[in-house]
């Protein structure tokens, strides 16, 4: 039988001799590109036409790409170098130019860890060794088998979230394509390994891929069993894992907002820093810290700052450090966007020390509390004169209790953005909501005690409080060299004369 098509569409069938047995297939390659136009034009398609795919090393590489895995045996004839004609000679030898089987096809007790690290090379065209990597083979509506890498290293395009994923599809073998980002959501991009499905067909598309119910079960298990390797790496080899997480923590916070289904697995897997940890290392778990909360507390209390320095030395963490309650410092500029998605924790609510008023459950007792609403009746005079001298710079001036050290602090209001938000956001170009931070005074400060006293510069007095609020939050000023002259002008300036006594007569 021979079928012939000039592949317009059409195609002849006609019944043959063949003296042997088996199948030739036999194609004609054109002699320029398809739509090549004449002219100029034409003739430079013409000239470089097909040939390439007529040379050995052409057809070896298609070979091994797509057809490298299947279990048929794939040979060519050899050749060597032909010192008189001075080129390549065919000879009438045959090699096999594929490998004939694919790993993962193999049962996982016949592959040492060795075979597995070698593959994992392949896969990456790199020396680095994988972290860990999960091999099994799935049955049931949708069959395929699986063959995942955690790397040891991120690569230098982590961040382009256009990156393709690095997971390989293959059907019954056959090498599909390279960049399946289907198979594994963004927030999973660093994985790299081999799906080989026995259900998809073999002319898949990207559309297919998209809308199949198949690569759907195949996308589900396959996060499953990512997070498995995870949790397991986690529990059993925190080295690996805090070595992972140094590398790819940051792209796993994503997988908070992307992936909800699997949210409360993803949080299971977060490290934070934290105030007591004396480094500044991300090795601190959620679970730790509940473990570690204080009798009376509910909530877990966190900051975010640009640098771990910063968090540190914030005003905001005062109170907390003097009660010796922990706080996970959030550095990353991916958290803010996290905890949007993010706000508890197996029923523990996730608070920022620099919002709202501050409410210590348990931990405040009743004297604090008494104190607090002791001095801002007491203080109420200068909150009035504050507010009146800074306008519509501040959405609202008090007496906090968070302060211990320094003389004031600024916080967003429930609802609002945050500082660092806000500098985020116009670091990126964006625009940012509108946002009126809150003044919050400590009324045992020095400072406020100067301020209160000398009523004919208070408006000095406010606008140093709130730019030194602003500097230590980490923010920029809008007029810097005011700043300074103000500054200036008040450490020169004549001390307050003090009041007289009383007379008795």
């Amino acid at each position: 039988m021979r079928w012939e098509s000039d592949g317009s569409g059409e195609f002849s069938v006609e019944t043959v001799g063949k003296a042997g047995r088996g199948t030739d297939v036999i194609l004609h390659l054109r002699t320029r590109r398809a739509g090549a136009a004449g002219g100029e034009e034409g003739a430079a398609d013409e000239d470089q036409g097909f040939d390439d795919l007529l040379s050995r090393w052409k057809l070896e590489s298609i070979v091994r790409r797509y057809s490298d895995h299947i279990s048929l045996p794939i040979r060519m004839r050899k050749e060597q170098w032909d010192a008189g004609a001075k080129q390549m000679r065919t000879t009438d030898d045959w090699e096999t130019v594929n490998q004939a089987s694919a790993l993962w096809a193999r049962p996982r007790s016949e592959i040492t860890d060795e075979q597995y690290r070698a593959f994992y090379k392949h896969l990456s065209h790199g020396d680095d060794e994988p972290l860990a990597w999960t091999h099994n083979r799935v049955e049931g509506r949708t069959e395929y088998t699986q063959l995942l890498y955690l790397p040891s290293r991120a690569p230098f395009d982590l961040w382009d979230r256009q990156r393709r994923s690095g997971v390989r599809l293959y059907v019954r073998r056959v090498f599909i394509m390279e960049d399946a980002e289907q198979l594994l959501p963004a927030w999973l991009r660093f994985v790299r390994g081999v799906i080989d499905s026995a259900d998809l067909p073999l002319n898949v598309s990207r559309e297919i891929l998209q809308e199949s119910r198949d690569v759907r079960a195949i996308r589900e298990g396959c996060t499953k069993r990512v997070l498995s390797l995870l949790e397991e790496m986690a529990g059993a080899r925190a080295d690996d894992y805090a070595k992972f997480w140094s590398e790819f923590g940051q792209v796993v916070k994503e997988g908070i907002g992307e992936d909800q289904a699997n949210r409360e697995r993803i949080a299971r897997l977060l490290r934070f820093a934290s105030t007591v940890s004396e480094d500044d290392a991300q090795s601190t778990s959620l679970a730790d810290y509940v473990g570690r909360m204080k009798e009376g507390q509910k909530r877990i209390w966190y900051i975010t700052a640009d640098t771990p320095a910063a968090a540190r030395s914030s005003p905001h963490l005062e109170v907390f450090r003097k009660k010796g309650v922990e706080v996970l410092l959030l550095t990353d500029r991916v958290d803010e966007w996290m905890l949007s998605f993010f706000d508890q924790y197996e029923g523990h609510e996730l608070a920022s020390v620099a919002r709202g008023g501050l409410d210590l459950d348990a931990l405040e007792d009743e004297a604090e509390k008494a104190a607090s609403k002791q001095a801002a009746e007491e203080f109420a005079g200068l909150l009035a004169s504050i507010r009146e001298a800074l306008g519509d710079a501040v959405k609202e001036v008090r007496v906090t209790n968070r302060l211990t050290d320094s003389a004031a602090c600024l916080v967003s209001d429930e609802g609002e953005i945050s500082g660092h938000l806000e500098r985020l956001l116009k670091q990126a170009g964006q625009k940012a909501p509108p946002r009126k931070p809150i003044l919050e005074i400590n009324p045992q400060h020095p400072l406020l005690a100067r301020a209160r006293a000398d009523t004919e510069r208070i408006a000095d007095w406010s606008r140093l409080l709130l730019d030194q609020a602003v500097l230590a939050e980490g923010g920029q000023l809008d007029d810097p060299v005011a700043f300074v002259r103000r500054m200036n002008a008040m450490l020169v300036a004549p001390p307050l004369a003090p009041e007289a006594p009383a007379s008795t007569a």
